[in-house]
């Protein structure tokens, strides 16, 4: 009986391949039929499109870029001296718009761009933080020099040459949430300083923060990373304010 079940099963192997080969041929080519179908929306628009393939790979291309605007990095114009020597007026910065945006927050000495409609006026400034949430931030030591917490930053390296850290003494602690914010060209820059007394005591909430500013692109004989300054490395959290 095994003799005569072979035959049988050589049989079955044998024909097994054409009736696949059969199957192959009837079944749908669903790939092709999309790819095709692609291809013709792609054709369609491309007529509909006054420039045809040209004017698709413009629009796509705007749009890719509105896209990076929106969420990505957006370039911003220095419209004023306020952050002088380092950031001069005309000069373009790219700012970072996802640097905040996944539980990240500003540190100190970060240069940021934020919408100070309500705070500082109807527009978007650019300064550096100097405190974040629950810093004391006090002007000035001994020695003129602004203190966070307890500790003397040194500024010398980023502040315009000739100004000193502030003319106004004040002695702020900053709330939760909220941000102290000054620009390197002290005498010539308005900032938290000058609205300790109005709605916000002068202090930016972090989400009015558009993003933080990392490159200097234009003009190109300008081009600079903007790194975090030294000075505030040896800054204690705001719960060693007192120790």
């Amino acid at each position: 009986m095994d003799t005569e079940a072979q035959p049988t099963t050589e049989r079955d192997r044998s024909s097994s391949p054409s009736v696949s080969a059969d199957t192959s041929q009837e079944a749908p080519d669903t790939e092709g039929v999309e790819g095709r179908s692609r291809f013709a929306l792609v054709a369609r628009v491309t007529q509909w499109l006054p420039g045809g393939r040209f004017s698709l790979s413009l629009l796509i291309c705007l749009l890719f870029l509105l896209f990076l605007n929106a969420f990505v990095a957006q370039p911003f114009q220095i419209p004023s001296g306020s952050m002088e020597n380092g950031l001069r007026i005309g000069d373009r910065v790219l700012v970072n718009k996802l640097a905040y945006r996944f539980g990240a927050e500003p540190r100190r000495g970060d240069v940021i761009v934020f919408d100070g409609t309500g705070y500082f006026g109807n527009s978007d400034y650019i300064k550096r933080v100097v405190g974040v949430g629950g810093d004391s931030v006090v002007c000035c030591d001994k020695e003129g020099r602004i203190q966070v917490n307890g500790r003397s930053v040194d500024e010398s390296t980023f502040l315009y040459p000739g100004d000193g850290p502030s003319t106004v003494d004040f002695d702020v602690v900053v709330p939760e949430g909220t941000l102290f914010v000054l620009g390197d060209h002290r005498s010539h820059s308005s900032d938290s300083r000058d609205h300790l007394g109005s709605p916000g005591g002068g202090m930016i909430p972090v989400d009015d923060v558009i993003g933080r500013a990392d490159w200097i692109v234009w003009p190109s004989a300008h081009l600079t990373r903007l790194s975090r300054p030294s000075a505030y490395a040896r800054v204690p959290g705001a719960e060693g304010a007192h120790g």
